[in-house]
């Protein structure tokens, strides 16, 4: 099966900048891969240590952002981060990253990119975000005696990892130190021999507590809505806004800020058109009263807009999966999000639950009676006080990770 992968892989490379003229994702990951090793070769020649950090996309930087935080207190080396996907790489890229010194998209997991990688960089660590794992690169960070960690790991027993004589296997078992999500991963590692693992939770929680204590400031929009209550939606597709927009049509109580998963003029032009009330794009809004729904036509200022909302709904559920639901729970909020197809893979929508102040709604009809639930003063008091008590109780995961990498590496 291993030398399977390796050819799948070989050939994933060389067809890949043709498959990419379909797709304008999969271009921007072309392209963004080209010439890769050269820009590697000059970060290096400026930076005598480094320490490098791996994740699959934008909510995994969110994971990392926290320890990569920490270690950049501990440790003089720089950071360099690599993004395997295009929709993590080309948002992040955008504007400075307080932690990080380099950030590339990673090459295609062959073994001679994996290997001429290593040797490039010469990384004194390497830290991987929940499960994005490469066993060509796992290999040759073996091969030159790298230390190796994942972190805010979370698995499933469906997984590769877990089937007998699966390849990837060995790969899982070549991390110095796996620090788990949760109970059920921890579980899962020791079920296969894998002893050097502990439970340190979710790094979310720590990167969505400092976000709520500086949250971006948006004065237009805070003049705008007053005193009214707002409804923020985020990270909305099509699925979310057939659920929602019945509600948007009919409710007058709230004021509507909603960003969109990907900015589309036609997919916002045709949720403009079925919303009754008056609309507006943000980028061409100046505060008109008139105005019930403000929709954000950029990138960027979603976790900060939480900050405005009575209640936030987090789109996503319905299709490919949850995005962020802790971000609107880090300011003391309820959030309803769609019903899941796969819960195994959001721990964090049934821990939301638990708590009381997560909402899983079915549909339209649905959505309406969780929201008018939350209509109760007692109730809506109760979800945000669980809102508090689960961030609270979950935080301090990167602190715990970088103090054992830490004394593991000095000892």
């Amino acid at each position: 099966m291993k030398r399977l992968y390796d050819l799948s892989m070989q050939a994933f490379e060389l067809l890949f900048p043709l498959v990419g003229r379909t797709n304008a994702k999969l271009q921007a990951m072309a392209e963004g891969r080209k010439g890769v090793f050269g820009k590697l070769a000059a970060f290096k020649s400026q930076h005598e240590k480094v320490i490098w950090f791996h994740v699959a996309s934008l909510g995994e930087y969110e994971q990392a952002k926290p320890v990569m935080a920490k270690l950049k207190e501990k440790s003089d080396a720089a950071i360099l981060l690599t993004f395997f996907s295009s929709s993590g790489y080309e948002n992040v890229i955008r504007k400075k990253q307080p932690s990080v010194d380099g950030i590339f998209y990673l090459p295609f997991d062959t073994v001679a990119n994996g290997d001429r990688f290593v040797k490039a960089i010469q990384p004194k660590l390497a830290l991987f975000a929940k499960y994005d794992i490469w066993p060509n690169y796992m290999k040759a960070l073996q091969k030159h005696k790298v230390p190796a960690y994942l972190f805010s790991a979370a698995f499933r027993e469906e997984q590769s990892y877990f089937k007998k004589d699966s390849f990837l296997r060995e790969a899982l078992k070549s991390f110095s130190h796996i620090f788990t999500q949760n109970e059920k991963s921890l579980e899962l590692l020791k079920q296969i021999g894998y002893q050097s693992a502990s439970f340190t939770g979710d790094t979310r929680f720590d990167n969505v507590k400092a976000l709520s204590e500086n949250p971006q400031r948006f004065p237009v929009l805070e003049k705008w809505i007053g005193e009214q209550p707002v409804l923020v939606v985020g990270s909305a597709w099509q699925e979310d806004m057939d659920c929602l927009i019945p509600f948007i049509n009919k409710n007058r109580k709230y004021k509507y800020i909603i960003a969109p998963h990907e900015i589309k003029s036609e997919k916002m032009g045709a949720w403009r058109k079925a919303i009754s009330k008056q609309s507006e794009l943000y980028s061409n809004f100046k505060g008109d009263e008139l105005t019930k729904v403000v929709i954000i036509d950029n990138v960027g200022m979603l976790s900060s807009l939480y900050q405005y909302a009575e209640i936030a709904y987090v789109g996503g559920a319905f299709g490919k999966g949850l995005h962020n639901i802790l971000e609107p729970i880090a300011y003391g909020i309820p959030v309803l999000f769609g019903k899941l197809k796969k819960v195994g893979k959001f721990p964090e929508a049934a821990i939301s639950q638990k708590y009381g102040c997560g909402f899983e709604v079915s549909g339209a009809e649905d959505f309406l009676n969780k929201v008018m639930f939350l209509q109760d003063e007692e109730v809506y008091k109760s979800a945000q006080s669980a809102a508090k008590k689960m961030v609270e109780e979950n935080l301090g995961s990167a602190q715990k990770i970088v103090d054992h990498i830490m004394k593991e590496i000095k000892g």
